[in-house]
This record gives structure tokens, C-alpha cells and sequence, in this order.
């Protein structure tokens, strides 16, 4: 296999002809533009023709402040509906974007705050008051029950609770 390199002389008049058939291209694009713009404006505005007379003059306008109205309307139905769809299209990339869960989550810096710092960027000026957390707990005071500091042996009491929680004693003076 023999790798043939193109000379400089060729490559240059390759890229010449190039240049030359794109610079052509674009002035045929261009006259086609202002022909297509000459035809869609005789379509679209006839030659003004002025009446002679006031009557005459006053149609004109009526039928041209009608045109305008009717194509005022045109413009804000088409407004509209673009916008509706420029809606449409950013509803969908959120979808998108939802489905695809590409949600960079922004690193989060420790901060050691006391609770009143926290408080007082929060709430701003209205803290001012330092915020003493064990003051707010409930004090729960120990009832200790009467049966426990009576308790003294366990067997003195013994027979009086002897079976069925103590109801056997019940049952054998009855009998």
C-alpha cells in the first residue's frame, strides 16, 4: 500500500473551486430571497390606488383599519400560541431532566452553630432572648409508692396473699 499525499499546488486550487462554487451558491440564494420577497409583497400589498374623492378616501381607510384588526388578531393568536408552546417545551424538559435524575446536589459545609446563633439567623433582631434548653424540660419529680416503704420481711405477709392474689383467704372464712 502506497500512501500518495495530494500537493500543495492541487490542494490550493481544490479549495479555490470550493470557495468558488459556495460564493456562487450564496449569490443565488440571496437573489432568490429578494425575488421570493417581491412576489409575497405583490401578493400581499396590491399598488395604492388614492381616490379622488372624500367619500372614496374614507372607504379606503375603513377597509384598511379592518385589514389591520384582522391582522392584529392574527398576530396575538400566533403570540399566544407560541407561547403556549414555549410552556410546553420547558414542562417537557423538566420532565426530562426529572427522568433523567441529574440533580447536582451542592456540597454542604459543616457549620457548628449554638442553638441561639441558629435562633438569631433565623428569626434576625426579633432573638434576643439566649435560649436555655434544659429550663423548658418538664421536671418530673419520683412518687414512691406507700406499699414500698412499708415493705419490710416478705414472709409476714405472706399467707394474706397466698393464691389467686389473695383471695384464697377470702374463700377459707366464708368456708
Amino acid at each position: 500500500m502506497s500512501d500518495k499525499k495530494m500537493s500543495s499546488s492541487r490542494k490550493h486550487t481544490l479549495k479555490n473551486v470550493m470557495l468558488q462554487l459556495a460564493r456562487e451558491l450564496l449569490d443565488r440564494e440571496a437573489t432568490d430571497r429578494v425575488e421570493e420577497k417581491k412576489q409575497y409583497m405583490e401578493e400581499r400589498c396590491p399598488p395604492l390606488v388614492l381616490p379622488n374623492s372624500l367619500e372614496e378616501l374614507q372607504n379606503l381607510c375603513r377597509e384598511l383599519h379592518e385589514k389591520i384588526e384582522m391582522v392584529n388578531e392574527d398576530k396575538y393568536d400566533l403570540e399566544r400560541k407560541i407561547e403556549m408552546f414555549c410552556n410546553e417545551v420547558k414542562e417537557l424538559n423538566f420532565k426530562v431532566i426529572d427522568l433523567q435524575g441529574k440533580f447536582k446536589k451542592p456540597p454542604l459545609k459543616k457549620v457548628r452553630m449554638s442553638a441561639d446563633a441558629m435562633l438569631q439567623a433565623l428569626l434576625g433582631s426579633k432573638h434576643k432572648v439566649s435560649m436555655d434548653l434544659r429550663a423548658n424540660l418538664k421536671q418530673v419529680k419520683k412518687e414512691t409508692k406507700e406499699e414500698d416503704k412499708d415493705v419490710g420481711d416478705w414472709r409476714k405477709n405472706i399467707e394474706d396473699k397466698a393464691g389467686m392474689g389473695g383471695r384464697k383467704k377470702i374463700f377459707e372464712s366464708e368456708a
